[in-house]
Order: structure tokens, then sequence, then C-alpha cells
């Protein structure tokens, strides 16, 4: 049984590996597509007066703005693992206005375009969840913790995720544990950073069978 357990965690490392090998591959292609569609991009803006317009929009829509809409409708159901499995709807639209997720940290919903970077980030100020929940979209394992986890703990978690592809983490004063493991439609409480369920949570949701986008990229996003 152990055997057969380091055989499927190794070759899961590989196909980790060989999707980040292909991404950076697909980045250092696109680079330069990218970097001239912005310029194009910026400068049409500028010469259609757009920014004008968005400052008087801002005058005239200040209460959308400030709205919030949910993606997401449902409730979690915990498993006899303690993994609470979201049962019901996840947006999966890519928005500007921002979003009100029905639990935090979110499991899902619709999000901002842009990704948080998640190639084993770690992050020491709070995250947009609507980009974290990108994150989430393209395989990632969220590592989240309050001022009530101890040091040594969020230290702890830090080395694993900085040592593990698709994962990222942060602070989240309005959670309600002290430490929470978030991926796409799944969630857990663990106790320490010596909670076998890391482990477990980790080896299951990194990439795993709930990624709406697997192999999408993790780098190339948004980072503090």
């Amino acid at each position: 049984m152990g055997s057969a357990s380091q055989n499927t965690s190794a070759t899961r490392k590989e196909r980790i590996e060989e999707m980040r090998r292909a991404e950076q591959a697909r980045e250092r292609r696109n680079r330069f597509l990218v970097i001239t569609g912005s310029v194009v991009a910026v400068t049409a803006l500028v010469a259609g007066g757009v920014f004008v317009v968005k400052s008087q929009s801002k005058d005239d829509d200040g209460a959308d703005a400030k709205s919030s809409s949910s993606s997401s409708s449902g409730k979690f159901t915990t498993g006899a693992d303690g993994v609470r499995t979201w049962k019901g709807k996840l947006g999966r639209t890519h928005v500007a206005k921002r979003v009100k997720y029905p639990t935090e940290p979110p499991v899902g919903g619709d999000h901002n375009q842009v990704w948080m970077n998640c190639d084993g980030d770690v992050y020491t100020k709070a995250i947009d969840n609507m980009n974290a929940v990108h994150s989430l979209e393209h395989g990632a394992v969220w590592v989240t913790y309050n001022r009530k986890a101890a040091k040594a703990d969020v230290e702890a978690l830090a080395a694993k995720v900085e040592k593990t592809p698709y994962t990222l983490m942060s602070p989240d004063d309005d959670q309600a544990d002290p430490i929470m493991l978030t991926a796409w439609g799944h969630q857990r409480t663990v106790t320490s950073a010596n909670d076998a369920n890391v482990a477990k949570f980790f080896e299951k949701f990194v990439q795993g069978a709930q990624t709406p986008e697997p192999g999408a990229a993790c780098t190339g996003g948004l980072s503090q």
C-alpha cells in the first residue's frame, strides 16, 4: 500500500511540474503579444476619451459601483473526513462588479478576470477574494489564517505552500476559524500545521478532480 501511494504521489508531482513547464512556455510565447495588445488598448482608451466617461460614470452610477451580487447559491455538506463540500451553484463568470460570496473564504463563484499568483505564493496581507477565487478555478489550494492562528503554525504552513505549486496563502481576519484550507467547492478547518488533514487536503485538491480549469496558469497574474 505504501509503495502504491508513493508512486501515485510521484506521478501527481510529475504531472504538476509538466503543466508548470508548459505554462511557462506559453507565457514566453505570448508575452510580446500581451504587451503589444496592452499598449494598443491603452492608446485607444486615451484617444476615445474613455477616462472622462469613466469618471462621469462613477458619479452617475455610484450605487452600482458599491453594490454586490451573489454568484453562488446552495449550502455546505460535511463529509466524514471533515471536508465541507458546496452543494449548489458556483458561478464562473468574469465580472468587474463586487461579488458578495456566501462563505468566508469563498469556495467559488463569479470572480475577477485576473487571478492571484498561486505558484507557492505566500501573501502577508489580505488579498481580494475575487482574485483568489480565480486561482481556485485554476486548481489552487488556498491556505488562510486569522489573528488566532499560532505564529509557529503560520510559519510552518508558509514553508509548505512555498514548495507546492498551485497553492497560495494569505491572512483573512474575517474567517471564523484560525486556519482554513480552501479549494474550488471544498473547504475545511485544521487544528494546526501538524494536522494530518493538511497533507490530505493538499494531496486531494491541488489540481484535483474538482478543478474547473486544470492546467491553467498560476503565474502571470496579480501579486502583492
